[in-house]
């Protein structure tokens, strides 16, 4: 039983616009789901993707409304690493992102900068895992975006803290000090830590949680042998578009496991994801409330655009 990869990030925003505007306009990714917050319905929870929503390449949001900004810390991640095919593709986005006004720096791996509430990204050159593209106008294919490849986290403990449970239980591959690979499938993800310098603070700009693939059948699997390494497992809980579990793992990240299915045409025609606000079954009573309170998002994909093969 193997994990299949990353199945998606999710971050906390004090502006749902603002984030439509730098990931799906800026970065050119498919706004694949408009819907809210299962605990807290007055938020919006957008998602991010390929033109499929495919895991690996979802990034995810919620929307706490004028939010202070964030600062990462100890247990906490600081770091998104996306894929891009060649060191071409990166000359593209500097000066993309210096025209918008985003500045940004070579690093040994890639091109870094932060998004507009603060989060650090890297584009990193990957071309041998998978390309999980969306269909952008202003944005060439050779250079368009491929799907997570990589975080880096600052570690709340030791940096073997959770080497156990990271390599025994999960099956990540060690490569270095606080260094881990997740291979399955046709997915590579880098998941590293750094030593933490000071305590960090939830707020805009930074990850709530960071949610693993597994496939539908062994997720109750998970499950148990998580709970065995002494974690505090929830029960699987149904979200819609997938089946989660999650638990606090040693370092103090929240770690969750999700399934493949139903994926994000459950609700949806695959042509019009995320143009329609979605919402959970149990608070689809609130929708003239709900949309009277969040304010209005545009998806401003291309009209007709239509999924990649």
């Amino acid at each position: 039983m193997k994990l299949e990869g990353l199945h998606h990030i999710t971050m906390i925003t004090g502006d749902a616009r603002a984030t439509v505007d730098f990931y799906a306009d800026l970065l050119g990714l498919r706004l694949v789901k408009k819907t809210v917050n299962f605990d807290a319905p007055e938020a919006y929870h957008l998602y991010f993707g390929d033109e499929q929503g495919s895991p690996g390449s979802i990034l995810t949001w919620f929307e706490f409304a004028g939010a202070q900004p964030g600062t990462a810390g100890a247990g906490m991640v600081h770091t998104l690493q996306l894929g891009v095919r060649a060191p071409a593709a990166l000359e593209f986005w500097e000066a993309r992102l210096g025209a918008a006004g985003h500045a940004t720096e070579r690093t040994p791996d890639g091109l870094a900068f932060r998004d507009h509430d603060g989060l650090r990204l890297e584009l990193v050159v990957d071309a041998d895992g998978p390309e999980l593209r969306a269909e952008h106008p202003d944005v060439p294919v050779e250079h368009a975006l491929l799907g997570m490849r990589g975080a880096r986290a600052y570690a709340g403990r030791a940096l073997d803290a959770d080497r156990a449970l990271l390599t025994e239980t999960l099956g990540f591959t060690e490569t270095g000090e606080g260094a881990y690979l997740v291979e399955g499938g046709d997915q590579r993800f880098r998941w590293a830590y750094d030593v933490a310098t000071a305590r960090g603070r939830q707020g805009a700009g930074t990850v709530h949680h960071i949610a693993w693939h597994a496939r539908d059948a062994d997720h109750v699997a998970w499950q148990e042998r998580a709970a065995r390494a002494g974690m505090r497992v929830t029960p699987v809980i149904d979200r819609d578009y997938f089946d989660a579990i999650y638990f606090q793992q040693p370092q103090g990240i929240l770690f969750e496991i999700a399934t493949t299915s139903p994926g994000f045409a459950v609700d949806e025609d695959p042509r019009h994801l995320g143009e329609a606000l979605r919402l959970p079954r149990q608070h689809e009573r609130l929708r003239p409330q709900l949309e009277r309170i969040l304010a209005p998002i545009d998806n401003t994909r291309t009209a007709g655009a239509t999924p990649a093969g």
